[in-house]
């Protein structure tokens, strides 16, 4: 039986790729107390033998603890099994349901209130798809089983950059970026930004997709038949949006300074500038879901797996974000 004591949040930890660096990141943050109960959804062994690896006194209970809870150096267990034993930075394919199967716990639990949010360590996307599953992320996969719309955010100190598109090949991102689904992005960033992030009425930016904000229409009609009338529209809602303004001047500190968030239009857009002023810091962030959910800025690292060298700040900063919204929203 799951406690009753909700005044530590119940934070799940899936560890991604097993041959990458999240299950030694994870077995480093369980050194520290973020203020919650600390669950990890993969293979127990594979947690044991890289904390070990790597230097890390870690004790793993089986989930839930009961009244005892957890606390620093100690982690609950939900053991998922590995299709294959898993070698420190060697991919295997065999093990992609695996990887598939622990978000899937984590999703079910967090949408049941077994867990008040989600964190989740980097996976591989390649090695998913050549075992032959479709996969785009962790973003899609968790709104698809969500059954809803959601918007990717990443944060960086008081840097926030969503996106209108995310994991596209850049041709096909002129035709994603539609009015209604500008209208849906833009109306889930203010509202999550209210209710999860407490800022009571944000300041959106919203960038064109071409060089200038499409210079008038000479370099795209983007920003003139599509990105204009969603923003008039919804500052006839009430939204205070701003734009649309070009990408290269609006992160001109004098400018971002005026903003609580930025919406990019697709993935390269806008993720430079805020890896570039915060990699290593930098929290990812699904809005819409009905649960917290936030990961690492960074992939699998597969050259420093098994060696302790990887920077765990990251997923630091993802857990402490992921505690603030969930203790918030509880």
């Amino acid at each position: 039986m799951v406690r009753a004591d909700r005044r530590r949040p119940r934070i799940a930890l899936t560890a991604g790729e097993p041959a990458g660096v999240g299950p030694e990141l994870i077995a480093r943050l369980a050194a520290l107390d973020v203020g919650a109960d600390l669950v990890v959804i993969a293979d127990r062994a594979l947690i044991a033998h890289r904390a070990t690896d790597t230097g890390c006194d870690l004790e793993l209970q089986t989930w839930p603890a009961g009244e005892a809870g957890y606390h620093a150096g100690v982690i609950g267990v939900i053991d998922v099994a590995l299709n294959t034993p898993s070698i420190a930075g060697r991919l295997d394919a065999a093990n992609a349901g695996y990887v598939l199967a622990t978000l899937a716990r984590a999703a079910d639990g967090a949408a049941s209130g077994e867990f008040d949010a989600i964190v989740t360590a980097p996976v591989h996307k390649g090695i998913i798809n050549d075992a032959g599953i479709a996969f785009t992320g962790h973003t899609e996969f968790l709104a698809e089983r969500a059954g809803c719309d959601v918007v990717m955010m990443l944060v960086a100190a008081n840097l926030r950059v969503a996106l209108a598109t995310t994991h596209l090949p850049l041709a096909m991102v002129p035709a994603a970026i539609t009015r209604a689904s500008l209208v849906r992005t833009l109306r889930i960033l203010q509202h999550d930004l209210r209710t999860r992030f407490g800022i009571a009425e944000p300041t959106i930016a919203v960038l064109g997709l071409n060089p200038h904000a499409g210079e008038s229409g000479h370099l795209g009609r983007e920003e003139i038949d599509t990105i204009t009338p969603v923003i008039e529209q919804l500052r006839g809602e009430g939204l205070d949006l701003v734009g649309p303004l070009p990408a290269d001047t609006a992160f001109v500190p004098m400018h971002l300074k005026h903003y609580d968030a930025v919406l990019a239009m697709y993935h390269d857009q806008g993720l430079p500038v805020l890896k570039h002023a915060g990699f290593g810091r930098a929290v990812n962030v699904t809005l819409g879901l009905p649960y917290v959910r936030t990961s690492v800025d960074h992939g699998t690292a597969l050259d420093l797996a098994g060696t302790g060298q990887a920077d765990v700040g990251s997923l630091v900063a993802a857990t402490v974000l992921a505690v603030e919204l969930a203790q918030r929203r509880v």
